[in-house]
């Protein structure tokens, strides 16, 4: 783990130089995500009927047990990779979906969010040429294979990244829908080398804040299923999960009700909606 000094990070808008940057970045933080997605579905009790049934059927044709408990599952692995949709499967979050970064950098690319700890320390952080950068082909690939519409540019929300001297060490998503003073933080990926630092904690208050200040009055995140350490990481900062508990207002706000959690295979919730009042 490498120690970071949360007072020299800027906190800035994804510029187009930052897409592959960025995408690597949620690859490797949503590593071993869809893997557990998937088995939290075929763990569920009506999968485990289904499969036993099938089970059954194929024991009286292949004439071999395992092979009759082995081919069912793999068949729904395969099917449930295939048709997992792409904003819980490998990434692991709610939408944008995942051909949707490349268009988030548009819009005001030199925004930056206020950095609590740069106040307190008195240094003002800086930013350094990128250490990683696209190469020409890369980027012309990236540009051409794209097609950005004003629709597309609205739906693939707002990108901010954690700079670190020139280096992408964390990212965060804002789903731009317009839904009044309703926002949804739709990703968070920390660097595997300064996670337990604070850099997320920093870049969900600090994004939270901005919101606040726009006039923004709640905001949800959608958690993946299986992820303990990003249902704890939410609570921490003050969030509580929908549905938890019986409350009257939650059942009387129609913004509530439009938050749902992501299903997939047989209806089975993929993620956990959390939410927080500013």
């Amino acid at each position: 783990m490498v120690r970071l000094e949360l007072d020299q990070v800027v906190i800035r808008r994804m510029k187009e130089d930052d897409i592959e940057v960025v995408k690597a970045l949620i690859k490797e933080g949503s590593e071993g995500t869809e893997n557990r997605l998937i088995l939290h579905i075929l763990t569920r009790p009506l999968c485990l009927f289904v499969l036993a049934v099938l089970s059954s059927v194929l024991r009286c044709l292949v004439h071999s047990f395992i092979l009759a408990l082995a081919i069912p599952v793999f068949l729904l692995t395969v099917f449930l990779k295939l048709t997992m949709p792409r904003s819980v499967g490998v990434l692991g979050s709610s939408r944008p979906y995942w051909d949707y970064v490349g268009s988030s950098y548009r819009g005001i690319t030199d925004e930056t969010l206020d950095n609590p700890y740069s106040s307190i320390s008195g240094k003002t952080p800086g930013t350094k040429k990128s250490r990683r950068r696209i190469g020409c082909k890369d980027k012309d690939k990236e540009t051409s294979s794209e097609k950005v519409t004003p629709e597309r540019e609205q739906a693939a929300g707002q990108v901010w990244v954690a700079d670190r001297e020139g280096e992408i060490v964390g990212c965060i998503f804002r789903e731009s829908e317009p839904r009044g003073g309703i926002r949804r933080i739709c990703r968070l990926v920390t660097g595997c080398w300064y996670r337990r630092e604070g850099l997320g904690r920093l870049l969900v208050q600090s994004l939270e804040k901005r919101e606040r200040e726009l006039g923004a009055t709640r905001v949800f995140t959608h958690v993946p299923y299986p992820s303990k350490v990003g249902e704890a990481f939410f609570r921490k900062l003050g969030y509580q999960q929908l549905g938890e508990t019986v409350n009257e207002e939650e059942e009387e706000d129609d913004e509530v009700k439009k938050e749902t959690p992501e299903r997939g295979f047989m209806g089975n919730p993929l993620t956990k909606v959390f939410y927080k009042h500013l």
